[in-house]
């Protein structure tokens, strides 16, 4: 880390200092909320959890190394000093809100319906090649996570990849004001979280909250080619940058040939260059999460040859898209999470593969009051993809399996017992649902299939 006093940690948040005054200059390594990860000079983060409480660890910590507790109330016996704050959720905020204006680099704030991820993967990929990059590490893009990420930025970071993940109105401008980002990054406005958002108009809202926190003389990477974002035609007096697909983009692409397995080919254009790509994913939809990468390394300064060599050194992350071949199957592990736009956009990466296709679909979580329309629309959509079989499991997701013509089992138990019947060997199977219902489960069952 950057030099980082107990001093200036406790004036950052408000908290009260408790402890010896002369230690108040000494820095921190690291700061923690997970006691098992304490070392020496550790910053450690009192948290309150359903089920468990981290002001129980706080003497722990000591013993391990920690030199100061952010808390709630004061720890019984103390021996090393604690800033104590009315919410230590509230403090890290402001606590990584402190720790971000040390650094002056490009930081890279990247969110948006679908993709949030896997672009972030791709912007790493990209800027790698230029600089020492920084990236949200897992599933931190949260109120927690992106404060979590900042905070864990080493001292001789050159740039940083932010995903900022929400539900709710106002979580992104609290989000923004902690990452301030330098580059603005959406991706697509799409069909969720609309129990709390309403409707799409109101995600262009919620997303686009992340201009109000951008540094000064930022810039905003957008989908040219969603319907919503198309519509921001100005940022705080500033033109943004489009992608996407379509020619009226300044970054648009050419050429693209799904491979499947073998990737995906194409040509990225943008101010008279010419970029010829592979594309090492099975997604078509990696074409824009690239432009996008692409757009940001070209503001960086990047040469041509480190943006080709930044793209096709791109990999999946966890259960996103991730080819698994068995003895028996080829299946796409995509159960991370699911709304209608990105399991769209799943059945056209599986329309790509030859032989017999197969969606085990899930229940889409946070819809809203249309929730079953949007389930059975998205069974639809895969019906007239052409798709051979879909497979649903969950309340939801009968609706989605009526729309497909297709079959509908209660739980993954009552699925896992018919898989033999089921599937054929050869099959490629799409495994997709919100990260709640547990499909990784159906994913392992697959994999020990033998047909």
């Amino acid at each position: 880390m950057k030099p980082f006093t107990l001093a200036e940690i406790a004036a950052a948040c408000g908290g009260e200092y408790v402890g010896d005054a002369a230690l108040k200059s000494q820095t921190i390594t690291s700061v923690e909320r997970d006691s098992r990860q304490i070392r020496d000079g550790s910053l450690f983060l009192a948290i309150r959890g359903e089920r468990v409480d981290g002001h129980d660890f706080i003497e722990r910590c000591y013993e391990n190394g920690a030199v100061c507790a952010v808390c709630e109330k004061a720890p019984a016996n103390a021996r090393k000093p604690y800033i104590l704050v009315p919410s230590t959720l509230a403090a890290v905020k402001e606590i990584a809100r402190a720790y971000r204006e040390k650094f002056d680099i490009p930081v890279v704030g990247v969110s948006g319906s679908v993709g949030k991820t896997s672009t972030k993967e791709m912007l790493c990929a990209v800027l790698s090649q230029k600089f020492k990059t920084h990236k949200t590490q897992g599933n931190l893009n949260n109120e927690l996570g992106v404060p979590l990420t900042i905070l864990s930025m080493p001292e001789d970071a050159e740039a940083a990849v932010i995903e900022m993940g929400i539900s709710g109105f106002g979580e992104m401008t609290r989000l923004a004001r902690v990452a301030q980002p330098t580059i603005c990054v959406l991706t697509v406005i799409g069909c969720c979280h609309l129990e709390n958002l309403g409707d799409r108009d109101g995600v262009l809202k919620a997303k686009t909250e992340m201009f109000a926190y951008a540094r000064e003389g930022a810039e905003y990477i957008l989908n040219g080619d969603d319907d919503k974002l198309c519509t921001v035609t100005q940022v705080r007096g500033k033109r943004p940058i489009f992608f996407g697909l379509s020619d009226k983009n300044r970054y648009y692409a050419e050429n693209i040939e799904n491979n499947g397995e073998g990737g995906v080919r194409c040509t990225l254009c943008f101010d008279g260059r010419r970029l010829d790509v592979t594309i090492p994913a099975i997604g078509s939809y990696m074409v824009s999460n690239a432009l996008a990468a692409v757009a940001a390394g070209d503001l960086l300064g990047l040469s041509d040859e480190e943006l080709i060599r930044g793209v096709e050194s791109y990999k999946t992350v966890g259960s996103r898209a991730n080819v698994v071949n068995t003895e028996s199957l080829r299946i796409i592990d995509d159960c991370y999470n699911a709304n209608p736009t990105s399991v769209k956009a799943s059945l056209d990466t599986l329309k790509n593969f030859t032989g017999r296709r197969v969606a085990v679909l899930g229940d889409m979580k946070e819809l809203g009051v249309n929730e079953l329309a949007l389930h059975y629309d998205t069974g639809v959509y895969a019906k007239e993809l052409g798709i051979d079989l879909v497979i649903g499991v969950g309340p939801l997701a009968k609706k989605l399996a009526d729309g497909a013509e297709g079959l509908w089992f209660e739980s993954i138990e009552a699925l896992t017992a018919e898989l033999p019947d089921l599937l054929q060997k050869g099959d490629t199977v799409l495994v997709k649902a919100s990260h709640s219902m547990h499909f990784e489960r159906i994913v392992e069952a697959l994999k020990e299939l033998k047909l």
